[in-house]
């Protein structure tokens, strides 16, 4: 059993706790939305899944900021489960020769849900598998709406003929993931953007582009400056709901994961986010002055 006291001794799990808690299985899949949070699905194997999504923020290196990739690490602890405990929760005593009982915790920011688990006594490894792991990554990752750029700027009026660049900072455009560890056992889930594309509204077919975009520089001279990532419009937006076009540009995400055992995949290959505002486009010659 010494195997099994891995930095948890003096903690006491009363009887209420554990029968609330044990045998509720893997960690649930839980929602807890952010700014302007919401809720995303992949596909895990057919099965769709909920993670959390919210607007982009936060500090260096948290979602949506800068400093690179976002990286979670969280480690599964171990509790010895007494003798007593395990045959009030109508687990097999006693355990297979050669291991033992103990309580799984992995403690994050969706819970601390405990989980009954079978342990080797001689190497402390558990009996769980990536995937059951992998939920449990999955409950942490946070897929952020990255906020675009615009050209003209978000509230300022675009102009028929001319084009409406759109862009994610590049700073922002990195992978997010996930690993979650159980002795040698692990599991982590990545979420890194793949696309962007424009949707305009009125109907209008939408652009794509790969990467996050060029941003445009006022300091150079129009001609001077290419980007993929545009749109033209060729009517004003004065016939439009509120006299304006309903746009959003859509970040696609693609969601894969990696797990101890050669264990991983693709969980979702196109994953879209959106962030949606009004864009009023005028005609551009009402804008043109006599000199």
């Amino acid at each position: 059993m010494r195997a099994l006291r891995l930095a948890l001794a003096g903690i006491v799990l009363t009887s209420a706790v554990v029968a609330a808690t044990a045998l509720a299985g893997p960690a649930p899949i839980a929602v807890a939305g952010g700014t302007g949070g919401g809720q995303c699905t992949v596909d895990l194997g057919g099965t769709w899944i909920t993670v959390q999504c919210g607007y982009s923020g936060g500090g260096p290196g948290g979602p949506g900021g800068p400093g690179g990739p976002v990286k979670v690490a969280l480690s599964c602890e171990f509790v010895p489960i007494p003798e007593a405990t395990a045959k009030q929760l109508g687990l097999t005593w006693p355990p297979p020769k050669g291991e033992a009982w103990a309580f799984m915790r992995c403690q994050g920011r969706t819970g601390n849900g405990l989980q009954a688990v079978l342990v080797n006594v001689a190497t402390g490894a558990p009996q769980i598998t990536p995937q059951q792991l992998l939920q449990q990554a999955l409950s942490e990752l946070q897929i952020p709406t990255l906020l675009p750029a615009t050209a003209p700027p978000r509230g300022k009026e675009g102009l028929v003929g001319l084009p409406e660049w759109f862009w994610v900072p590049a700073a922002e455009w990195h992978p997010r993931s996930v690993t979650v560890t159980a002795g040698p056992v692990w599991a982590t889930a990545t979420a890194a953007p793949a696309g962007l594309s424009f949707q305009p509204g009125g109907g209008l077919g939408a652009v794509t582009c790969a990467g996050p975009g060029t941003a445009y520089s006022p300091a150079v001279a129009p001609s001077k400056q290419h980007t993929a990532c545009s749109y033209v419009y060729q009517q004003p937006s004065v016939s439009q709901p509120g006299h304006a076009y309903q746009a959003s540009v859509v970040v696609t995400w693609r969601v894969t994961w990696t797990g101890s055992g050669g264990a991983g995949g693709v969980l979702n290959a196109g994953l879209p986010i959106t962030f949606s505002f009004a864009l009023p486009v005028a005609q551009g010659e009402a804008l043109v002055s006599n000199p």
